[in-house]
Parts: structure tokens; C-alpha cells; sequence
């Protein structure tokens, strides 16, 4: 096995789990802390923004080979997802307590993006070279993967494990904090 399938595995097997892992726990602090009565909905809707934004790239990668857009897309949602981050928690920190158990989240929740984006270029070193020197001609097209990475289950096993830590769970809070909302209106 040479480097760049260990990475790969890496990612597949420890960085995505751990991903959705931390939302999870994030998800379980946001309960908490009742973020429905506090930051609410605009925070909600952040959480979802930013889960959004990295669920892109991670798609992207799994289903298409790496070139010049595919990093290109990868880099761009990387840094709208830490500008994001940045004003979720500047919003948030004076509305409601974010605990030591939400801050370790959100060091997984901001690292392993970054980790994954760092493996991503390593394993498509060519393609990150072309990026830099501007040698796009031809490396600006979505090519479909022959064969996706991990076993034939791996697709359907990520895309169901984040369905129940993380859709679902971001799914409910939008929907108790635009409840708490719509009532605080009345």
C-alpha cells in the first residue's frame, strides 16, 4: 500500500467518521446549552451553513477525480467555512455558554478540514501544481471516478452514519429553534 492510499483510508476511516463524530457532540452541547431560547435560529442556520460547505468538497472528492476545480472548489469552501466559523462563534459566545466539551468539538469541527484538504493536495500533488502555476487548460472539468474509493458499501455507510449524527440531528435543531421563533414572534 504506498502513501497516498493510506491517506486516502485515512480519510475515509478516520477523518470523515471523526467529522461527523464531533457534529454530533457539537449537536449534543447546542441541546444543552438550549440554543432555541438563546442564539437561536440565526446560529442554528450557520450550523447548517457550514456543514453544507464542507459536505461540498468531501462529495466532490468521492465522487469525481481530483484536478485543478475540484481544488479550486475544495480551497474556496475550506475558507468561507473558517469565515463562517468565525462569526458562528463570535456571535454566539456572548448569547449563550459554549462549554469545554463544545470547544473540543470545534477543534475537530475546524482541524480535520484542514487535515483533509492538506491529504487531498498531497495525494494530488500534480493536480495542486497545475493549480498554482496556473496550468488549468483541460483541469476545469468534473470527471466522474471509475471506481469511488473504499468498498462498494463505503458510500452508502458514510452517507447513512451522517444522516443520523448529523442531518438529522442539525434537521431537529433547525426546526425546534424556528419553533421557539415563530412562538417568540406571536
Amino acid at each position: 500500500m504506498d502513501t497516498s492510499d493510506l491517506l486516502i483510508n485515512a480519510i475515509l476511516y478516520v477523518f470523515l467518521p471523526l467529522w461527523g463524530a464531533a457534529g454530533f457532540v457539537d449537536w449534543c452541547c447546542h441541546r444543552a446549552t438550549k440554543i432555541e431560547t438563546t442564539s437561536g435560529i440565526k446560529e442554528s442556520l450557520l450550523h447548517s451553513l457550514m456543514g453544507i460547505q464542507i459536505a461540498i468538497p468531501i462529495a466532490l472528492c468521492l465522487a469525481f477525480y481530483v484536478n485543478v476545480l475540484i481544488l479550486l472548489l475544495c480551497i474556496i469552501t475550506w475558507i468561507s467555512h473558517e469565515i463562517v466559523a468565525h462569526w458562528d462563534v463570535k456571535y454566539a459566545a456572548p448569547k449563550r455558554e459554549i462549554s469545554i466539551w463544545e470547544m473540543h468539538a470545534h477543534t475537530y469541527l475546524g482541524s480535520l478540514p484542514l487535515y483533509m484538504l492538506i491529504s487531498i493536495i498531497v495525494i494530488n500533488w500534480q493536480a495542486f501544481l497545475q493549480l498554482i502555476y496556473l496550468d488549468w487548460a483541460g483541469n476545469l472539468s468534473l470527471v466522474p471516478m471509475e471506481e469511488p474509493h473504499g468498498s462498494s458499501a463505503y458510500l452508502p455507510a458514510y452517507v447513512t452514519f451522517m444522516m443520523i449524527a448529523c442531518v438529522f440531528p442539525y434537521a431537529e435543531e433547525n426546526l425546534r429553534c424556528l419553533k421557539a421563533y415563530l412562538i417568540k414572534g406571536k
